[in-house]
């Protein structure tokens, strides 16, 4: 059956109509007002894709893409997009198409306006809800127009977004096809979005959003909508919140699409919904979550006086994944929290498509609203942060599904940071501070921190943060990266420096960061880990295109010491070294640790190479390599016999030893990088005992001891030298260690002698 209406539908033909069709047969069946309307369905979009040999097409093109590389994404769906828009509608489909919209002119004795919605047949699911992934097309009119909308709505099944989406999901692209709802379009003088229950998780209240002209602007998050929380029961409006509407989405004057207006100053900060409406809104909410018996999120509008339903769904994100405790510091600014938890690191402002790749695995995602292509680099970042937008918005919904922090509608905040600044957001109170914040431990121990035998030292990227961090009990900074600086603050290529001739800008902004760390921190050794970027890194920085060669695989390809002594980079290599050995002017605390030494022969070169600079290992100087490879366990004695200790980065090493890419959000999803696992805590021993044998020491500086109090203890009982964490757990892993060396320092008695 090529078109089926509204009145036929029940929201078990998912299958048949995708969600939306699905939900909108179920409300008009059940009473509600929905407008009228048909659904074009996915028997249809089967028909035309494979009677037009499109669908072979597309899954060449889908397999084996990785849909975490931005590019590549964006070109496989570009290249879906020609193939679907240039192969033309059979006749008979066409012919039904135009004879269903025909009927629904005749209903209503004149010329009308539709809407055409995408409704993808595994769409709004419960747990697999993911908003704006396919296209919509307004204030549609005329036969024509209808029909390349439709086509439009079919090629949009392979969005960058939706691709991404459903591989992250396990839906197979051939098996998902799109139905189009054809909706009778609503003139909207006020419009917007219902969650039944509050998103942060509170199911006694519900959340409305409004705005002037078409909830489109809502959903996009390009407006700042008017909040109101409600009570359930009994009804009552708990608080409302204005927000500030510039303009408003309209019908285009010209009679096809829509077109953004200009609201008036004065009008501009006006309750959009009255008290009465908002009352009259969430008592029809209600009904349609008893209806379903599940929490909804709804589009609404109002036309003329009367409410419409345009929409309701499952919401999927009920559960808050905030992370528990607290941050304070110097406030940047504030909006609406819209997935709770705390995140900070670096800024990435993202203000249209070609930005995306620049956001990087735990950046900030900033942007003035977001867009449903977006979602991939919002997989990526540690939190999101909005001018625009509110609680039931794109980039919230979204957010929650990733369990993301996200803060809306903050009004400025693309305008108060630019890339490479450095803040801390806790969306549980929609709060945005500036610099990278420790979280504060919400129940902090009584009594003063234990001395330990092992050492502990302190994780620090952020040079800004030492005077700070310097007050806390650590015995020194076990791993100092170096890239942080060149990241934040030098930001350029090193190879663009030198090619312009301003290599003293690379090594005295170099020299200051680490100055600033070594000075703060003093007596305290300081271990600085020279330059670890991976090419695909490299490439981000200003000018990195140039230098950087594309790899496939970088975590295992051109980074760490195989840089420092090849032709291409050497030059900026012995940068770094100027750097260190200026600060070594008046910081003697400071140490070196060389990253990702793959060869004995390898370790030889780059140790000639910083001698030749001036940087010779001695009783002045110390020199450790990170132990992150499994030749580094294999070989562990021979490697001590050229450094003074190892420091294991437990990240790479877990990685290399159980071949799992700690990127990989599939593999993460499985569980299977685990510091724990026996074979990596196996290659761990293996590296405590060479380092032993050969009368040197060993750390250990990845994030497993943050995470895992009893992967410390397990340390401990190895025979570790220290220990290197986040500063946010500096005391308790002292109390950690302190108590686990107390119980192997108990006497006990064994064959009637003590011991």
């Amino acid at each position: 059956m090529p078109i089926a209406w509204f009145n036929e539908l029940s929201k078990t033909d998912i299958p048949k109509v995708g969600g939306k069709g699905a939900n909108l047969g179920e409300m008009t069946k059940a009473g509600f007002p929905v407008p009228t309307g048909f659904v074009v369905t996915a028997d249809t979009y089967f028909s035309y894709v494979k009677r037009m040999g499109i669908q072979s097409r597309i899954m060449d093109i889908v397999q084996n893409l990785d849909v975490n590389d931005t590019a590549e994404l964006q070109e496989a769906s570009k290249r879906i997009s020609e193939i679907m828009v240039s192969v033309p509608m059979p006749p008979d489909i066409t012919d039904e198409i135009v004879e269903a919209y025909r009927k629904l002119q005749k209903m209503r004795g004149e010329q009308i306006y539709v809407a055409a919605r995408s409704s993808a047949t595994a769409e709004d699911l419960p747990e697999a809800s993911f908003a704006g992934q396919q296209a919509t097309f307004l204030d549609v009119q005329g036969e024509m127009e209808l029909i390349k909308a439709v086509r439009k709505c079919w090629a949009s099944l392979y969005t960058p977004r939706a691709i991404f989406y459903r591989e992250q999901q396990g839906f197979p692209h051939d098996k998902v096809a799109i139905a189009v709802v054809v909706q009778e379009m609503i003139k909207s003088e006020v419009a917007g979005v219902m969650f039944t229950s509050e998103p942060t998780g509170d199911r006694t209240r519900l959340v409305i959003e409004a705005a002037y002209g078409l909830g489109e602007a809502v959903v996009s998050g390009s407006v700042t909508p008017d909040t109101y929380k409600i009570q359930k029961e009994p009804l009552k409006i708990l608080s409302k919140k204005l927000g500030k509407q510039h303009f408003k989405i309209v019908r285009s004057e010209r009679g096809l699409g829509t077109t953004h207006v200009d609201i008036p100053p004065l009008e501009q900060n006006t309750q959009k919904l009255s008290d009465e409406r908002v009352l009259e809104l969430s008592e029809m909410g209600n009904k349609i979550e008893a209806h379903y018996e599940f929490p909804q999120d709804i589009e609404w509008a109002l036309q003329e006086g009367e409410l419409f339903i345009l929409q309701s769904r499952a919401i999927t994100t009920l559960e808050s994944k905030a992370e528990e405790g607290e941050v304070s510091g110097e406030l940047l600014t504030k909006g609406m929290g819209a997935s709770p938890g705390i995140g900070a690191g670096i800024v990435k402002i993202v203000m249209d498509m070609e930005d995306l790749p620049k956001v990087q695995q735990g950046d900030m995602l900033i942007t003035k609203m977001t867009n449903p292509d977006m979602v991939p680099a919002m997989k990526r970042a540690a939190a999101i942060v909005t001018d625009d937008g509110g609680i039931t918005c794109h980039a919230a919904i979204v957010s929650r599904e990733l369990g993301i922090p996200c803060i809306v509608g903050t009004e400025n905040i693309t305008q108060l940071v630019k890339d490479g600044d450095e803040i801390t957001v806790d969306a549980s109170k929609g709060l945005v501070y500036k610099g990278r914040l420790a979280l504060k431990e919400e129940k902090e121990e009584e009594g003063s921190v234990p001395d330990t035998r092992i050492k502990v030292y302190m994780n620090l990227g952020v040079p800004e943060k030492a005077e700070e961090y310097s007050t806390l009990p650590a015995d020194g900074v076990g791993l100092m990266r170096e890239e942080f600086i060149i990241a934040t603050h030098i930001k350029d290529h090193p190879l663009k420096l030198i090619k312009e001739g301003r290599e003293d800008v690379f090594v005295s902004k170099l020299a200051e960061g680490v100055a600033t760390v070594a000075k703060a921190f003093a007596p305290r050794p300081v271990v600085l880990r020279l330059s670890d970027f991976k090419t695909n890194e490299y490439k981000d920085l200003v000018g990195g295109q140039e230098f950087e060669p594309k790899e496939d695989n970088p975590m295992i390809g051109w980074r760490g010491c195989s840089r420092y002594y090849s032709p291409e980079y050497e030059k900026a290599f012995k940068l770094e070294l100027k750097a260190v050995r200026k600060v070594r002017e008046q910081h003697k605390n400071l140490w070196l640790m060389l990253p990702f030494v793959r060869t004995l022969e390898e370790a030889k070169k780059v140790i000639e190479l910083m001698k030749a600079e001036g940087l010779e290992r001695g009783p002045d100087l110390k020199l450790w390599f990170m132990a992150e490879i499994p030749s580094n366990a294999l070989l562990a004695e021979e490697f001590a016999e050229l450094c003074d200790g190892f420091s294991i980065g437990s990240n790479d090493l877990t990685q290399l030893v159980l071949g799992v890419d700690r990127d990989s959000e599939v593999l993460g999803k499985m569980q299977l990088f685990d510091e724990r696992d026996e074979a990596v805590k196996k290659a761990v021993r293996m590296i405590i005992d060479g380092a032993h044998k050969k009368g040197k020491t060993c750390s250990l500086c990845g994030q497993a001891p943050s995470n895992y109090p009893e992967f410390t203890e397990f340390l401990v009982e190895a025979g570790i030298d220290s220990i290197s964490v986040n500063p946010d757990v500096v005391k308790k892993t002292k109390r950690i260690v302190a108590e686990k060396e107390k119980i192997a320092k108990q006497p006990f008695t064994l064959f009637g002698f003590k011991f």
